[in-house]
């Protein structure tokens, strides 16, 4: 029997995100001599099955998560679904102490899943999400996130404590309730100078049904671009599947080895403004073009401040086209920012008996 700790990591399966920021905290582990367990379901427990094939994994409770086909309808199907989500949550709730149990689990790293947590080993909640933004019931959805988290051990939110930081309000409290840490920003990419291969790279991600929308509007809009594009669908399926469409270059998904190479080879980058993205671009220092999912609050918040700051542009969907893409030579971009975490403190919860 190993006499290493057991860890459970479970991210939350909403688009990718989650899951591939993960992905450097699972690889601390492991070097700090703890045996991950893996627990998810959907995109995000098949993504991290390809990266970690070797790791235990489990399947959890789905939240069910779709957007709404129209971004006006955003908030009014977050309400729709929410009883999906609670009845999820509470399969969790059930099912956490039975797992600590059969896994043999030390310890637990929970990824904004809300039901994964209980008093029989340390829990970790990770989350950029201290104030969850939904517009005029923003303290509504804030306080009742909030009083989820203060029932973990710790928070950990991938940022920089003091300005400058990535999240601004949504990972930053003017009084802060219970015990958080700043980890710093979770990327894993790692920056290399190689020659630049494509001039755009549009990596396409979240639940559907706005990802598709998203992939079927580049598909048409980039096949015109003057340029070499390369263009990952964020599909994770059986196999990986790559063609060659005019000046496209065409991925359903790439592994985080194939990404960072990618990246790094890339000029600029198209995405949705999610925070596993704004992070990993903030270690590549790298111009991009935002495109927020209709109708989520965080995207569109994160997009309106980065491009204040003078850091990037972005437009709504539907009002995307080629010639949006020459205001990224108005832009500073990312600078790169480079950041390392200490995994042997940040793990210091689990390793006392």
């Amino acid at each position: 029997m190993s006499s290493k700790k057991r860890i459970l990591v479970a991210p939350l399966n909403w688009g990718l995100g989650h899951a591939t920021r993960c992905i450097p905290i699972i690889h601390g582990l492991i070097d700090e001599n703890f045996e991950p367990v893996l627990a998810s379901d959907g995109i995000a427990l098949q993504l991290l099955k390809k990266e970690f094939p070797e790791l235990e994994h489990h399947e959890l409770p789905s939240y069910d998560i779709e957007y709404a086909k129209n971004g006006k309808n955003f908030k009014l199907k977050m309400i729709w679904d929410s009883p999906k989500m609670l009845n999820a949550i509470n399969k969790e709730r059930k099912v956490v102490d039975t797992l600590v149990d059969t896994l043999r689990i030390d310890g637990i790293i929970s990824d904004n899943r809300l039901g994964i947590q209980t008093k029989k080993v340390p829990c970790v909640f990770i989350t950029h999400q201290l104030n969850v933004l939904t517009g005029n019931t923003t303290w509504l959805s804030s306080k009742i996130h909030q009083n989820i988290i203060k029932k973990y051990d710790e928070c950990w939110v991938p940022d920089l404590k003091h300005k400058p930081n990535l999240s601004g309000k949504l990972g930053h409290l003017k009084k802060e309730k219970f015990n958080i840490r700043y980890i710093g920003p979770l990327s894993r990419l790692q920056k290399k100078e190689t020659p630049i291969i494509y001039d755009v790279m549009a990596i396409i991600s979240g639940p559907e049904p706005q990802r598709t929308f998203l992939e079927e509007l580049l598909m048409e809009e980039l096949a015109n671009f003057g340029g070499d594009v390369l263009l990952v669908k964020g599909k994770i399926q059986e196999e990986q599947i790559t063609e060659k469409k005019g000046n496209l270059t065409v991925w359903n998904y790439m592994t985080k080895e194939q990404l960072e190479e990618a990246f790094n080879q890339s000029n600029m980058i198209v995405s949705r403004s999610g925070y596993t993205t704004i992070m990993d671009l903030a270690k590549l220092g790298k111009r991009a073009f935002f495109i927020p999912t209709p109708g989520q609050y965080e995207q569109e918040y994160l997009a309106k401040r980065l491009h204040k700051k003078g850091m990037a542009p972005y437009c709504k969907q539907e009002d995307f086209n080629l010639n949006k893409l020459l205001e990224i030579q108005l832009y500073a971009g990312f600078e790169n920012l480079s950041f390392s975490i200490d995994f042997d403190s940040l793990f210091g919860l689990f390793k006392s008996e």
